[in-house]
């Protein structure tokens, strides 16, 4: 598990909007925060969780996706057998495009249908504040790489809490809605400045900062300053009230050293469960 991907990213990526307050200004939770759904996973004397999902509508988009990838598939292979057996048409341009634009549509469903049926039934966000990191539970994909190994999986992540800033990004959409606010979390390299990773937080600027807020604090003055919340743990391998699609994705299982680790002081003398 490394501290930090090998990569760099841009300093702000396209839609920026504004940061939300560092992690070492005083928190201050905004109002109705304790009846926020869902609730947080867990926290302790050593560690707060919180839950996430970057896909927002889950089993939507294979709905919709999968009867796309018949007709282009179908169309991708009509084209191209004509021109092994029949050669260049006078419409060629427009078969060719034809072709290459099915062929974008059948890569694409694919994706996003592939995306829709691994992606974990939750992407937990773990605060150990003993030891001052934040542990993501990530899922890497990649548009053109469909059937990577490599490059699509399970691949937690920890950082250090010091070198994280939560990022507020505005789109507009006009078929979703109209305007989109999402909050993603960057992370620096100390010694350089430079952006070395970014992933998702939430899908909507109220949970964000609300999010936020609950991480600074535990992060500060620990489990005790927290709210009493409303809505009780939502323990996500539990199948019970979750959608069909939840329940045929994956499980959380954190791989069983970056588990310990996260919910651990940095001394295993020191690691007292004070689960709530």
């Amino acid at each position: 598990m490394s501290k930090f991907q090998a990569r760099v990213l841009w300093g702000r990526s396209l839609g920026w909007s504004h940061d939300l307050p560092q992690i070492n200004e005083t928190p201050t939770l905004p109002y109705g925060t304790e009846s926020i759904k869902p609730s947080p996973n867990n926290f302790n004397n050593i560690y707060l969780e919180l839950p996430r999902s970057s896909f927002g509508l889950r089993g939507v988009v294979a709905l919709f996706s999968i009867p796309i990838l018949i007709p282009c598939a179908i169309l991708v292979l009509y084209v191209y057998w004509t021109y092994l057996v029949d050669g260049l048409s006078r419409d060629w341009v427009f078969d060719l495009f034809a072709m290459l634009m099915s062929a974008i549509g059948l890569w694409a469903s694919i994706f996003y249908v592939k995306l829709d049926l691994t992606l974990p039934r939750d992407e937990p966000i773990r605060f150990n504040r003993l030891r001052r990191k934040i542990y993501f539970y990530q899922y890497r994909s990649h548009y053109i790489y469909l059937f990577s190994r490599k490059r699509w999986g399970l691949q937690p992540v920890a950082h250090n809490w010091d070198d994280v800033t939560a990022e507020v990004y505005r789109v507009y959409a006009p078929g979703h809605g109209g305007l989109i606010e999402n909050v993603m979390l960057s992370v620096r390299n100390p010694e350089t400045n430079e952006v070395i990773d970014r992933v998702f937080f939430t899908h909507t600027l109220d949970q964000g900062k609300a999010y936020w807020a609950i991480a600074r604090l535990f992060m500060q003055q620990g489990p005790e300053a927290l709210p009493k919340f409303v809505h009780p743990p939502r323990d996500w391998n539990d199948d019970d009230g979750l959608s069909h699609m939840h329940c045929l994705a994956p499980k959380v299982q954190w791989p069983a050293d970056i588990d310990r680790e996260s919910r651990t002081a940095p001394s295993e003398e020191d690691a007292v469960d004070g689960t709530r």
